[in-house]
């Protein structure tokens, strides 16, 4: 039976005509107005809802298929989830794009202006969430059964204001005006637990009750994620955390006490406020362990319902669900699911304990140690007494495995230990996510390797069988289609059909056109066309983009360096044949990292002297567009000549913002760091501009006694860059920077320096070269198609999930 006539729902129309006649009844039955007197808008509101009913009537085929075949489904635990703005894509994925076009003219609105009223969900910070994002993609591309979970925060992370003083965080009220995409399910809500103590059961060693002594609600939102070319479209699950009734005190609001009445409610809700709350503090630190908690703890209770819909008991529970744990944030899941397995549905612990292990899987995304979260055991045991009791029986169990393997080898117990010894007592969630899972990935070549030989080596060791790469990779729909359409254009007349954007490999057939002279020239006016539309700079100059989080080992202070080396440069020969650049930097640092924020403000201020410089200014210009995001991303990106990826080698797990950039012909400036190597590997060394130490050189130079000052004495040129900075020209930030660079400079930007201003050259040789270039930026795309985040999908699907695709039947 047809699911609309089954529901009473009369069938969406697919003509102009039938298009346009749903959008006038949405607009008046659903926004309540009329055409005469819609808004811009009522116009956005309304066409959204009516992509969405399409969409909609799509998700019920879906959940149809899947509830018949009952297949492995896939959750994704993601603290971030950077999905971009909806509108555009949504168009596309439903091909309503034309139809909306004349639709919303006939209202008397373009469809540009309304695609601008769409904000992006403030869901999100770098790549992380961007990642997340562009796998739920092509989980729905792959007609995989998926769902993603995350929190949705009310304020995401913040909205950035660069000024000649640097970064300022505001508020980003990203849903002030509501949200069209989003379906809420307050009848879903799920109970949260804190605090309290635990009470043991007569007659059990490993079943406790926990008492809470806060509770909280979860409220679901989801947000529906469309496959490109086929009829799947999963979801993305939102949890907002809302106060329980009894939170309002009513006698208190009485006696005017208005704050008070409320303070419990508003301590509730911070949970979902804001993403990353500054953990500077201890309340801080302890609201971040919240959030991660009251993620897993209503996720897993939502996968448990979606699990007992078609099955029964716990024996098939791992062979239906594969849980996978994007980073250290959702690892308390693993403990959270012993709790419930053991105390709340009673099953035997060993059996628990083989579910839950069979279940999880986990993604590792750094190698900084910092990044590998840990938390106080005072911290745990306040907040949930009951999982760090879980945590050390886990713990218990693991040493003894250890101890029976390596026997008598305490000092590799004390390493491996997920409990850390050592001054303040923690939990290594790294350690727990390793422990718990079955199977654990790196995110590149490079970073998969260092995690099996440095920062987990030991657990590599115990299961080497257990550790698998997984290269990362990125939605071409969204960073190539949608983001570069002129692009996008040349390459479909280029190949004949839109079949690339759903196999990427297709554009290795892009190699035999880059020879071609109407095709590379106008490769080349695309490339001018688009950095006049992102207009922040001469379009004939080398645009030179670095865009990406701001963190002292992505070594955005080596690119500053090297712009005072050119202001130097051009000041000394001001006749000089100079190329024209535009260096374009953008990204946000975390508001409590005072490195980071350094170096913004000094980039700002480097900029503004360069600006009001007559001699320099017609040849270098530095600019920092605020607030960056995929939306701003999708308009640097097409318009970049130069990609820098120049983190010190060994420290960055993959990055993504490098395969966006070569998939759109930029030309990749890096070290041997993360993806960088994959992506030299396949566009080809000479397209590929190399610099600096590898990751073992890196290791060996801070073993060997690196010593900065040593590269300052011994280069006239980084000693006047370094001069300048510390000369107060620049500011206080100037001397503190170069203060920090010929301190201790931990990411050896020094070291680097020569090599990258040497690479840096060889740059503008090249740009000097138009075909030659142009040739290089054609190749670049051209072999770009492995970072597709669709092979991703079919890697993890194959070899850590185990699951397949389920084909959604076509509307009859």
């Amino acid at each position: 039976m047809d699911l609309r006539q089954g529901i009473g729902l009369r069938k969406l129309g697919k003509t102009a005509d039938e298009f346009q006649q749903d959008l006038l009844s949405n607009l008046f039955y659903r926004r309540g107005t009329t055409v005469e007197s819609a808004s811009a808008r009522d116009a956005y509101e309304t066409l959204s809802l009516t992509v969405r009913d399409r969409l909609a009537e799509r998700r019920a085929r879906t959940a149809a298929a899947h509830y018949a075949s009952n297949p492995r489904w896939v959750y994704y635990l993601s603290a971030e989830y950077l999905l971009g703005a909806q509108l555009e894509q949504n168009l596309l994925y439903s091909g309503t794009g034309d139809l909306a076009a004349e639709a919303v003219k006939a209202l008397g609105f373009s469809l540009e202006d309304l695609e601008d009223l769409d904000v992006e969900p403030g869901l999100g910070n770098g790549g992380l969430g961007r990642l997340a994002a562009c796998l739920v993609d092509s989980l729905a591309t792959r007609d995989i059964p998926a769902v993603g979970y995350g929190i949705r925060y009310d304020l995401g992370i913040f909205r950035q204001v660069i000024t000649e003083n640097g970064q300022t965080e505001l508020p980003d009220d990203w849903a002030f005006h509501g949200n069209p995409w989003e379906f809420p399910a307050p009848d879903d809500r799920q109970t949260v637990g804190f605090y309290g103590h635990t009470e043991p059961i007569p007659g059990s060693q490993t079943r406790k009750i926990w008492v809470p002594g806060e509770i909280v609600l979860g409220e679901p939102s989801h947000m529906l994620v469309p496959g490109y070319g086929t009829e799947t479209v999963n979801i993305v699950r939102l949890w907002s955390a809302k106060a329980s009734e009894a939170s309002f005190d009513l006698s208190r609001f009485s006696a005017g006490q208005y704050a008070e009445a409320v303070q419990e409610a508003v301590r509730a809700e911070n949970i979902s406020k804001v993403l990353y709350p500054d953990d500077s503090t201890e309340l801080g630190r302890e609201l971040r362990l919240k959030q991660q908690y009251f993620l897993v703890s209503c996720s897993l209770r939502d996968i448990v319902r979606r699990f007992r819909l078609r099955n029964e008991g716990w024996d098939t529970f791992a062979e239906k669900t594969v849980i996978q744990l994007n980073d250290t944030h959702p690892t308390i899941a693993i403990p959270e699911l012993m709790r419930l397995l053991v105390d709340e549905y009673e099953v035997d612990w060993d059996r628990a304990w083989e579910i839950t292990r069979k279940t999880f899987a986990y993604t590792c995304h750094t190698l900084l140690p910092e990044a590998l979260e840990t938390w106080p055991v005072k911290m745990f045991e306040r907040l949930l007494p009951r999982h760090l009791e879980i945590i050390y029986l886990i713990n218990m169990l693991f040493l003894r495995e250890v101890e029976e393997r390596f026997p008598g080898d305490h000092d590799r117990l004390r390493r491996m230990s997920i409990i850390g010894e050592e001054g303040e007592r923690r939990v290594r969630m790294a350690h727990l996510a390793v422990v718990g899972t079955e199977a654990v990935n790196g995110v590149a070549e490079l970073h998969s390797k260092l995690l099996r030989e440095t920062v987990l080596d030991d657990f590599a060791e115990l299961w080497p069988a257990k550790f698998q790469n997984v290269t990362n990779g990125i939605s071409p729909r969204r960073f190539i289609k949608l983001a570069n359409p002129r692009l996008s254009d040349l390459i479909t007349e280029g190949l004949g059909d839109e079949g690339w954007l759903r196999d990427l490999d297709r554009l290795t057939e892009l190699e035999y056109l880059a020879g071609d002279a109407s095709f590379t020239e106008r490769w080349r006016s695309i490339k001018r066309a688009n950095k006049v539309d992102l207009a922040l700079g001469d379009p004939d100059s080398l645009t030179d983009v670095m865009i990406k989080r701001f963190h002292e080992y992505k070594r955005q202070q080596l690119k500053l360096l090297h712009v005072i080396t050119l202001y130097h440069r051009i000041r000394a020969n001001p006749g000089g044949d100079w190329i024209p650049r535009t260096i374009l930097f953008a990204g946000k640092a975390a508001p409590a990292y005072h490195a980071a924020k350094d170096i913004i403000r000094l980039i700002a201020t480097v900029a503004a002297r360069i600006e009001a410089d007559p001699v320099v200014s017609p040849y270098l210009k530095v600019v920092f567009p605020s607030n960056y995001n995929v939306t701003l991303a999708e308009r640097i990106i097409p318009a970049a000549d130069l990609s820098e990826q120049i983190s010190l080698a060994g420290k960055e797990a993959s990055g993504t913002g490098n395969m966006k950039l070569a998939l759109n012909g930029a030309i990749t400036i890096g070290t041997l760091d993360g993806a960088n190597i994959e992506i030299r590997a396949r566009v080809g060394a000479e397209n590929f501009f190399l610099f600096g130490m590898d990751a073992y050189q890196a290791a060996q130079t801070r073993i060997n006694g690196y010593d900065p000052r040593h590269f300052y004495e011994h280069d006239a040129e980084l000693r006047a860059a370094l001069d300048t900075l510390a000369s107060g020209i620049f500011g206080e930030v100037g001397h503190r920077v170069a203060g920090s660079l010929l301190g201790w400079d931990e990411y050896l930007t020094l070291a680097d320096y020569r090599g990258y201003i040497e690479a840096q050259e060889e740059v503008e040789r090249a740009w000097r070269e138009p075909a030659r270039w142009t040739r290089m930026s054609i190749l670049n795309t051209a072999h770009s198609g492995f970072f597709s985040a669709d092979r991703t999908i079919s890697d993890y699907a194959a070899r850590i999930w185990r699951v397949a695709p389920v084909p959604v039947p076509h509307e009859d």
